[in-house]
Formats: structure tokens, C-alpha cells, sequence
């Protein structure tokens, strides 16, 4: 067996045997702490709901155990077992430009992919979710956007696929810098176009009716000299009942989006609270710091590529007799997952931190008191759990436990 071969074999079960042990740990965690709700949150949340909060996260938690053993499997099938290797020659039996080559083989191995996954989707939606209450879509609406997203995958993907792959073959040595610029113009471009193009395929989005809400937000955004081109609600409710507010855009297209149930379960103080969070992220320059580190990571992904590509045991060490470009841009994506998979901790760490710092800006621009009293409604309406274990919540989570962020907002 190639050495590659064998170092990829080692990381990826050391990747899948920590994420078990970590899975274990708060399946145990959780359940050893379901009979009780957490003495700072006894007054607001009651035993039942609790409890509802630690069954969801342990069937999410199971849930993406066997999705992960699946697509582990997955892995191995594709690379080790062969399966890129039959797809290659599959698509060469034609003798198609290289370019043209690509673009199917890629578009092949994705459609071959989503297919394998539709049924864990449809299990998520239509039993786990509803189980728990959360579903609110059909199974027309639900084929419905599956069918939008393969249309838009195909209209966005394959320009971008022929680009890439084009530069990687006509280039020259340093291709791997031109297509990372792409890469980079690309993701700017969908930061611009989504809001005002993409999101209105699937959701329907009006502008906040409620003329005191309303004023409520503008004078906020005021004060913390944020410039906005509108204030929108989304019908999330039309597909799930979980409640969520994002900003969307770039520059002066920025929005502030509201799903309808969110409004629908806070007061206007609450929601003022929580949007002064979210504009913490921009004031304290989160949203900057996170696209200067995704340039810095994203070039040296390239830059990686870009010399794995020429090695021969790169290719052969995961499964492939025959080099291409197009080889090489899948197997790199599909392996490199497995030895980034212990970068998680950092990213999650540092997230945290900007969670902080925006609930501190929040806790300047509003009452502090109005921010955990919405936390704690969307931790209940959410069904996120009040206790999880806390090295697990210290690997994956982006945002801090709950106690500890309440505990840290009352010291404001």
C-alpha cells in the first residue's frame, strides 16, 4: 500500500475516532443533566422544555454519527475503493476535450453524491424535525427547492468548474494564484448577489410593517452609525419554526433580515437587543477579520493544490492510476477535510470570542437584560440545549455555552 495511502487512512479514522469520543461525551453529558434544568434558567424554561432541548440534540447528535459513518464510507468507496477510478474511465471511453472531461466527471460524481444523501435529508426534515415540532414545509415544497438548488448549482457551478479547471491546465506554474483570485472575486460576487437575486427564489421578503419596531431599529442603527439599504422580513415560518436574524450584502446593499417567527416571539426591546449583537459583529470588525483569515486560508489551499498536483502519489495514494486536473481538484476536496478536521478548535475559539465582544457592544447600545431575556426564549423556541458537554461545545460550537454567555452578559 502507497505511504500516502496509509497516512490518509490514519487521519481519517483519527478524524472520525475523535469526533465519536467527543459525540459519546456529550450524549452523556447531556442525559446526565436532562432530569434538572439548570438553576439560572428555572424560571423561564420548565422541566418539559428542557427535556425537549436534550432528547433534539441527542437525536441530532446520533443522527450525525451514522451521517458521518456514511460518508466516511462514502470516502473510502470514491478514493481507496475504486470508484473515482471507474468514473474517470467512464468519462475517457468518450474522449472529450479535458476541459469538457472535467465539468462532467465533476458533475457526475456530485449528482451520484446528492442522490445517496436525499434520503438523510428527507429523514431530517420529515421525522426528525418533526418529531420535535420544528418542521413546517411539505414534501412539494421540499422537491421544489431541491430542484431550485440543483438548477442554481448547475447555472453558478459550471462557469466557475470551466474557469477553474481552464486556468489550471492554461496558466502556466503559478495558476493556482489566478484561480484563487477567481475563487475569491466569486465568493464577493455571491456576497452581493444573494440577497438581491438568490434568496428571493426560495423566500418571499417584505419590508417591517410595524412603524414602532421600525423606528426602534432605525434609531439604533443611528446610534451605532450603521448604514442600511432596508429592513426585511423573511417567511421562515413557511418551512420551520426555528427563528433566526442575519445581515446580508455588502456595502451600502447591506439588509437586515428578520425570519417572521423571530418577531413574532420577542418584544421590541428583545429584538432590539438582539440586532444590537448582530451589528457588534460589524463594529468590532468580525465580518472583515473573518473574510481577511478565509483569504489567507483560501490562498494556501490553493497554493497546496497547486503543488499536490503535480505529485504522482497524490493521485495514486487515494485511488487514481491516471493524473488530471480534474482529479486533482476532486481529490483534493474530498481528502483535505480529514487532516483540517483538528483546525476546528481554533475557529470555534475564535468565534466564541467575537460572540463575546458582540454582546458586550449590545450590552453598550441596549439593555443588556432584554438580550438574555431573547436568548433564552430562542434557546427554548430552538430547543438548544442548556447543558452540553463542554469539550464538545469547545471543539464545534461557534457560540459559548449558554450559562456561561448569560453569565458573562449579567457581568456587564
Amino acid at each position: 500500500m502507497p505511504l500516502f495511502s496509509t497516512i490518509f487512512i490514519f487521519m481519517v479514522c483519527l478524524s472520525v475516532f475523535t469526533h465519536f469520543w467527543l459525540s459519546i461525551r456529550q450524549i452523556k453529558h447531556v442525559k446526565q443533566h436532562r432530569d434538572k434544568t439548570p438553576e439560572a434558567f428555572s424560571k423561564k424554561i420548565t422541566l418539559d422544555e428542557h427535556q425537549k432541548a436534550a432528547d433534539y440534540t441527542i437525536a441530532k447528535e446520533k443522527l450525525g454519527n451514522f451521517e458521518l459513518l456514511l460518508g466516511t464510507t462514502l470516502l473510502f468507496i470514491w478514493t481507496l475503493g475504486g470508484g473515482l477510478e471507474l468514473l474517470d474511465q467512464f468519462v475517457r471511453t468518450y474522449q472529450l476535450n479535458p476541459l469538457y472531461a472535467g465539468v462532467i466527471f465533476i458533475l457526475l460524481m456530485g449528482f451520484i453524491s446528492s442522490i445517496i444523501d436525499m434520503p438523510l435529508g428527507l429523514y431530517n426534515t420529515f421525522v426528525l424535525e418533526e418529531k420535535f415540532g420544528f418542521n413546517r414545509t411539505t414534501l412539494k415544497v421540499w422537491f421544489i427547492d431541491l430542484i431550485k438548488q440543483s438548477m442554481l448549482g448547475l447555472v453558478i457551478g459550471i462557469p466557475l468548474i470551466m474557469v477553474i479547471l481552464w486556468l489550471m491546465s492554461s496558466a502556466g506554474e503559478f495558476w493556482w494564484v489566478y484561480a484563487w483570485a477567481v475563487w475569491m472575486a466569486f465568493g464577493f460576487l455571491m456576497m452581493w448577489a444573494y440577497p438581491a437575486f438568490i434568496a428571493p427564489i426560495f423566500n418571499k421578503f417584505t419590508e417591517l410593517e410595524d412603524e414602532s419596531l421600525k423606528k426602534r431599529i432605525e434609531q439604533l442603527m443611528i446610534r451605532c452609525g450603521f448604514l442600511s439599504k432596508g429592513i426585511l422580513v423573511m417567511d421562515g415560518s413557511k418551512r420551520s419554526s426555528h427563528g433566526n436574524a442575519y445581515f446580508t450584502g455588502l456595502g451600502n446593499n447591506k439588509q437586515i433580515v428578520f425570519f417572521d417567527n423571530l418577531l413574532d416571539s420577542l418584544d421590541e426591546e428583545e429584538v432590539e437587543a438582539v440586532l444590537a449583537h448582530e451589528l457588534g459583529h460589524f463594529k468590532k470588525k468580525h465580518i472583515v477579520k473573518r473574510l481577511i483569515s478565509m483569504t489567507f486560508i483560501t490562498f494556501a489551499g490553493f497554493a497546496m493544490l497547486g503543488w499536490l498536483m503535480q505529485q504522482q502519489w497524490f493521485y495514486n495514494g487515494l485511488g487514481m492510476t491516471t493524473p488530471s486536473i480534474y482529479a486533482a481538484l476532486v481529490l483534493f476536496s474530498i481528502a483535505s477535510p480529514a487532516f483540517t478536521f483538528f483546525l476546528s478548535p481554533i475557529s470555534a475559539m475564535i468565534s466564541r470570542k467575537h460572540e463575546f465582544e458582540a454582546d458586550d457592544f449590545a450590552a453598550e447600545q441596549a439593555d443588556a437584560n432584554k438580550l438574555i431575556e431573547a436568548l433564552v426564549k430562542l434557546y427554548k423556541e430552538n430547543a438548544n440545549t442548556l447543558t452540553p458537554d463542554p469539550l464538545h461545545s469547545a471543539y464545534y460550537d461557534s457560540h459559548p455555552p449558554a450559562s456561561v454567555r448569560i453569565a458573562h452578559l449579567n457581568r456587564t
